[in-house]
This record gives structure tokens, C-alpha cells and sequence, in this order.
């Protein structure tokens, strides 16, 4: 890949969060996400690039979004996978909670998981804990791990789970352990990238979330140098149908190089809402401002931009960073 794309791409979630950022509170999650993903697609059409859509939030029935096989670029430069969460968070938006996204994820041809959008079971953590954790031991055993990884207590952990019912099981073993969780409504793509920066405290994620989801971490993670494991969970024979179509074994534990493969890969995200790691989208009498992080995996080179953007012509148009 050509590494003038790690700013390309940023154009594109930039765009995209400032769409979406416009229905925060708004209470109508559709109409966030349509926006998000209307204004990705636009700005991707102008990216040097041949990309195909390998797993995002929907099949080409499914439209508006970002579909899987979708072509993506203008035909022209390197021929990429790429992963795409246009909103990651939408019933976020829609509340005016924190953490919300815009995300995506291109990686050389062949190297990024294709996968139908399902749940996958996750765990993730930083460097520090890289190459400790299984996804398939027990609870305990991995907190005991990354506990002794990170030189800390049992006690001192805090785990990122999604407040959701079918959690309750996992979210009580915590509790038993000691452990001081933070429990989130969405947005496990940030739950997972902040295993990997010490300010915001966060040491492991644990749970079910969606499968794109777990490739954008994933890509993050590699960036980062962090770790991320995953289990496709399907909910219904339709779906297992798909994953074998797919060649894809349901019961395959998906390492690191599963989920991102080879030694290349960018990741890109900007805040819609704000969030421990990056602020959301604030708009000012005649621009907005946004906050991103760009990542390659082959540099390891992380960048946070401050964006400026002029909103009385063109609002994607970035007049300052």
C-alpha cells in the first residue's frame, strides 16, 4: 500500500463524523448512520485506491451501507481489502452518549478477514499482555494472566464489557473475581483500541460484539501492537450456512493473523462523540472540528489530527490540521 492512503482515509471517517454528528441526541440512530455512511461513500469514490468491501455492516441487499463485495476508489493504485464501520455506535449518537466512531480499515488484497456481519465472541488487551490471553480458558485465568503481565492485582484490572443480558454470566464471574468493570452501551471497536493506551485506564475487553467490529479492532490492535482474539457466533443456521459458503470453520479460535494478516495495515477513526481517546465533533459558527487517529501497521506510526473544516461551502473540506 502506498502510504500516502494513511491520509486519505482519514478524509473519509473526518467526512463521515461530521455527518453524523449533526443527528447527536436526535434520538433517531437511522438517520445517523445513513448520514455516516452516505458521506464515507462519497469521499471513498475519490481515494486512489481498488477496494473491496470484505466485511462491514451488511450485504448489497442491505443497502445504504457500506455492503460486502462493495467497489470501492476510483479503480486506480492498490488493490486493498477493506473493513468499514461508517458509525460505529449509533444508538450513541442518537442518546448523546460517548465513544461514538467513525471507522475503517484497508489492508493489501487477501489480508483482512471476509466475513459475514454476525457476532464474534471477543477478548482483547494491549502489548503489555500480548501472547497470555485464550479466548476458549476460563475467565479467571485469563485475568489472573494479564493481572501478572501488567504487574498488577487481580483487583486493580478493569475490564470493558457491553451492557447487554446475554453478558450477565460473564459480568457476575468479574464481579466474583474482584475486578472494577465499565460496563458500555456500544462501541467495542473503542472498548478494544483502549486495552492499548494506558491513559484511559482500561486493561482487557471482554464479550460479544459484531464481527466487523472485531476486524477494525483487530487492524487497531496490530497498529498498536495489542492482541485481539475471536469466535464467530452465529445465531442461526442461515448464518453458519454463510460462513461455510465462505470457507469459514464456526469453531475456529481467529487469531491475530486470522483476523489481519501479512505486515501491513491502517486503521483510521474519528470521534463523533467524545470519548477517552479522541473528542467528538464541535461545530462552530462557520466550521467544525474534529479529532482522529490514524495508525500503520508497517511504520507504527500513530497519529492523533486535529481537523478545522469549513462548513460554509464544502463541509468535508479540512482548512487546517
Amino acid at each position: 500500500m502506498e502510504r500516502s492512503l494513511s491520509m486519505e482515509i482519514v478524509r473519509v471517517t473526518e467526512a463521515a463524523a461530521l455527518a453524523s454528528a449533526r443527528w447527536m441526541g436526535r434520538g433517531k440512530k437511522e438517520e445517523a448512520d445513513d448520514a455516516a455512511t452516505t458521506a464515507m461513500r462519497d469521499v471513498l469514490e475519490t481515494i486512489p485506491m481498488k477496494g473491496n468491501v470484505v466485511i462491514g455492516e451488511g450485504e448489497m441487499d442491505e443497502a445504504p451501507m457500506l455492503y460486502i463485495g462493495e467497489k470501492l476508489g476510483t479503480g486506480n493504485g492498490p488493490d486493498v481489502d477493506v473493513a468499514v464501520d461508517p458509525l460505529e455506535g449509533t444508538s450513541i449518537v442518537a442518546s448523546g452518549g460517548w465513544n461514538a466512531l467513525a471507522v475503517i480499515a484497508i489492508a493489501d488484497k487477501g489480508h483482512l478477514l471476509h466475513a459475514p456481519d454476525m457476532y464474534m465472541n471477543k477478548i482483547a488487551v494491549g502489548p503489555d499482555a500480548v501472547g497470555v490471553i485464550d479466548i476458549e480458558a476460563p475467565i479467571q485465568v485469563n485475568l489472573e494472566a494479564v493481572a501478572k503481565a501488567k504487574n498488577k492485582d487481580v483487583e486493580d484490572l478493569v475490564v470493558t464489557v457491553l451492557k447487554r443480558d446475554k453478558h450477565i454470566p460473564i459480568i457476575d464471574e468479574l464481579r466474583n473475581a474482584g475486578v472494577r468493570i465499565k460496563l458500555i452501551d456500544n462501541g467495542d471497536v473503542a472498548g478494544a483500541i483502549n486495552t492499548a493506551f494506558d491513559d484511559t485506564g482500561v486493561d482487557l475487553l471482554l464479550g460479544e460484539g459484531g464481527a466487523p467490529e472485531g476486524v477494525l479492532a483487530a487492524v487497531a490492535l496490530k497498529c498498536l501492537g495489542g492482541e485481539i482474539q475471536g469466535k464467530l457466533a452465529p445465531k442461526k443456521q442461515a448464518e453458519i450456512d454463510r460462513c461455510e459458503s465462505m470457507g469459514l470453520d464456526v469453531k475456529k479460535v481467529l487469531q491475530m493473523e486470522d483476523l489481519v494478516s501479512g505486515d501491513d495495515a491502517i486503521f483510521a477513526a474519528t470521534g463523533v462523540t467524545d470519548g477517552e481517546l479522541l473528542k467528538g465533533v464541535q461545530f462552530k459558527a462557520s466550521t467544525g472540528t474534529t479529532e482522529s487517529l490514524v495508525m500503520r501497521a508497517k511504520s507504527g506510526t500513530v497519529r492523533f489530527i486535529n481537523g478545522k473544516h469549513s462548513l460554509k461551502k464544502k463541509p468535508n473540506l479540512v482548512i487546517e490540521n
